[in-house]
């Protein structure tokens, strides 16, 4: 999708209006056609409560056939028979296209029980997951009645939906949808910032491998130039922050031991806020080190 300011999609025809915000919602045009009826719109916000609002109005029959127009996860004759562009990215943020054997097994496995219980797809916005999180997920809402799942599936959706709009459409106002993973490093010894540590970032995976996330240096300030994670949501899910302290300590010519003590330190922790700012330091010296959670 290419990125309209919401002045563009203010003064646009009905039609291009349409045409523009279609997969807001998964297959689902009607949506912004009916939406359409109450522009101008002064804010993002004010847009997408609008396409909201027509959601929650509808009629249970069209409510259903939006949940059932959602893909199921990881499946792969649905990705072979192609998906929305919006819904291929979305699956491949969280890494759906590169499963190992235990985890394909595992979400055929809820996918199908979930279908076999409820009769449509189970449906959560990836982006705000990782796959560790999303099966997870798949368990606590299993044992859920069907209406209680409809309500879920349609909040969950709406939440796809305000990333799509967020991505799409540029406005003076912004969605609450992104948070922020950030750290500084302190050299307590020397009472000062710590600039040049090298760190990574890793998610971790109970049934497939560690995955990347990003490598960053400390600037002059401890910081990182940019969030460790940014402009997006912070994935549920479990990860571990690794610092190359041995090597800072080295170039500085603290006195330390032979090997260091403390070379490589890895802070492992959770996220359970993928709109919050979770900040995660480290304060440390040759021989010691602490952290918190700040924020």
């Amino acid at each position: 999708m290419s990125q309209k300011t919401l002045s563009e999609l203010n003064a646009c025809g009905k039609d291009d209006f349409v045409a523009a915000l279609a997969n807001i919602f998964e297959y689902s045009p009607w949506i912004a056609e009916q939406a359409a009826a109450a522009r101008p719109f002064a804010g993002v916000r004010q847009l997408f409560d609008a396409m909201k609002a027509e959601v929650d109005r509808a009629p249970f029959e069209l409510r259903l056939a939006l949940i059932k127009a959602h893909p199921d996860l990881a499946n792969k004759t649905q990705r072979a028979a192609g998906l929305t562009a919006e819904s291929d990215a979305e699956q491949n943020s969280l890494g759906l296209d590169r499963l190992s054997d235990a985890e394909y097994e595992a979400f055929e496995r809820v996918n199908n029980a979930y279908r076999a219980k409820f009769g449509f797809p189970y449906i959560v916005s990836v982006r705000r997951h990782t796959k560790d999180s999303v099966l997870r997920d798949f368990e606590r809402r299993l044992p859920n009645d069907a209406k209680t799942e409809m309500q879920k599936s349609i909040e969950e959706i709406c939440r796809i939906a305000a990333l799509r709009v967020d991505h799409l459409v540029a406005g003076d106002d912004r969605l609450q949808v992104h948070g922020r993973l950030s750290t500084h490093v302190l050299d307590t010894h020397s009472g000062r910032p710590a600039a040049g540590i090298a760190l990574e970032l890793i998610e971790l995976s109970e049934l497939g491998v560690p995955r990347l996330v990003t490598r960053a240096t400390t600037n002059a300030d401890g910081r990182t130039d940019q969030p460790l994670i940014g402009g997006r949501p912070v994935p549920i899910g479990r990860y571990e922050l690794t610092f190359s302290v041995g090597k800072y300590f080295a170039e500085r010519q603290v006195p330390t031991s032979d090997p260091p003590f403390l070379d490589q330190i890895p802070l492992r922790f959770s996220v359970s806020e993928p709109e919050g700012h979770l900040h995660v330091p480290l304060l440390v010296t040759p021989w010691s080190y602490a952290t918190y959670r700040g924020s």
